[in-house]
């Protein structure tokens, strides 16, 4: 496949943005097609992490190393 075909934030991977959520949106917002994702609450786990759930319907939270991840939140809490 032609270079030509790949756009240049093809390659960016949730675990490369940088650890705040404004760079989290945005990051989004470009996997959304464009469409504006926002954060729609945030809280903080039992295990003391900052979790914050968006728009799109996921949760997200930094792991250990500062790096973004998907979070699945347990449906009985």
């Amino acid at each position: 496949m032609s270079q030509a075909f790949v756009r240049e934030n093809d390659d960016l991977w949730l675990h490369d943005v940088a650890p705040s959520v404004t760079a989290l949106i945005v990051f989004l917002t470009q996997e959304n097609g464009g469409i504006r994702v926002n954060e729609t609450k945030t809280f903080t786990d039992p295990s003391g992490k900052d979790v914050h759930t968006m728009s799109n319907g996921l949760s997200y939270a930094k792991d250990d190393r500062g790096r973004w991840e998907v979070v699945v939140e347990n449906p009985t809490s």
